[in-house]
């Protein structure tokens, strides 16, 4: 009987990230969960840190702890000294724990590489030359153009001392206000 309800688990576990896997990749799973607040995305966690992750509760991590319980399980009920359900049972719990700990721990590890602060990014925009793409009217708002690791950029903009920059000039980043950025005319 033991062995059954261990075969289930591990099947389970695994039909269920075989599934994942495959509605995933063909029905575009690319966002499990929103979270709310930073308009990042989570897989279905338990928390609203704010912080894109991954819960402990998400059902990668719940389906990792099924398989692995279900497969520690078979061994362990097929070795005699383990046989009995007292020992197998606690010594499954802890291999799935260990198993799905190091996938938390991993893909927990894969976020916090992928998922850069977009405020590092900002602040390193000062002192930045970029181009008019909208003529910035006298005390009003344009658009401008910069490119930022090899990727091209638009943001609205404002002439810090109010002065109107014509379509193509050239112009300097000065700071960014939320999404406003603040330039300065470069004289050539």
């Amino acid at each position: 009987m033991d062995f059954l309800v261990y075969l289930l688990c591990l099947t389970v576990g695994l039909v269920f990230t075989l599934l994942s896997a495959c509605f995933g990749h063909f029905f575009g799973g690319g966002h499990a969960g929103h979270v709310e607040g930073s308009g990042g995305h989570a897989e279905a966690g338990v928390d609203g840190s704010d912080m894109p992750g991954i819960s402990v509760l998400s059902p990668t991590i719940i389906a990792s702890f099924l398989t692995s319980f279900g497969g520690f399980g078979i061994i362990f009920n097929q070795i005699r000294a383990t046989h009995n359900t007292l020992i197998s049972a606690p010594l499954a719990v802890l291999g799935g724990m260990l198993i799905a700990g190091g996938v938390l721990w991993l893909m927990r590890a894969v976020f916090r590489h992928t998922q850069g602060s977009s405020e590092s990014k900002v602040a390193s925009l000062a002192g930045q030359a970029a181009t008019v793409i909208t003529a910035i009217p006298e005390n009003g708002v344009g658009e401008i153009a910069y490119v930022q690791a090899g990727t091209r950029y638009t943001a609205p903009a404002r002439e810090e001392r109010g002065v109107a920059v014509p379509n193509g000039g050239t112009v300097k980043i000065t700071r960014v206000v939320g999404t406003q950025f603040y330039v300065t005319q470069v004289q050539y």
